[in-house]
C-alpha cells in the first residue's frame, strides 16, 4: 500500500467536526472515482511526552490517506490538477479549511 500523512492546523474559527465533514465527503468522492481506499481518523498532537522529538514543525492535526499503489495515488493528484467542477468543490472544501499543511508520502515495507 502507499500512503500519504497529511499534517496541518486549521484555520481560525475551522472546528474539528467541520474539517471532519468535509474530509469525509471528499474521501467518498474520491472512492466513488478509485482514486484512494480511505482516510483515516483524524488525530491530535500531543506533545507533551519525549517520545515525540520533531521540534521543527507545530502542526496540530494529522490523517493517512491510504491508496493501493503510487499509481493510484498519483491518478489522485493528476485528477486534482485538473480542476473539474466537482473534484474542485470537495477539494477546495477541504483545503480552505486548513493552514501550515505538510504531505509526506511512503510505501509499505515488506
Amino acid at each position: 500500500m502507499f500512503h500519504m500523512l497529511s499534517c496541518f492546523n486549521l484555520k481560525p474559527g475551522v472546528s474539528v467536526g467541520a474539517f471532519s465533514k468535509s474530509l469525509l465527503s471528499f474521501e467518498e468522492h474520491m472512492k466513488k472515482l478509485n482514486l484512494m481506499v480511505s482516510v483515516g481518523p483524524i488525530g491530535s498532537r500531543d506533545n507533551d511526552t519525549p517520545m515525540d522529538t520533531d521540534a521543527e514543525r507545530d502542526h496540530k492535526y494529522f490523517f493517512i490517506t491510504t491508496f493501493l499503489d503510487k499509481a493510484q495515488s498519483d491518478r489522485s493528484y493528476e485528477y486534482i490538477l485538473r480542476h473539474t467542477e466537482t473534484g474542485d468543490a470537495f477539494h477546495d472544501d477541504v483545503f480552505k479549511k486548513v493552514k501550515d499543511p505538510v504531505f509526506i508520502c511512503y510505501s509499505d515495507v515488506k
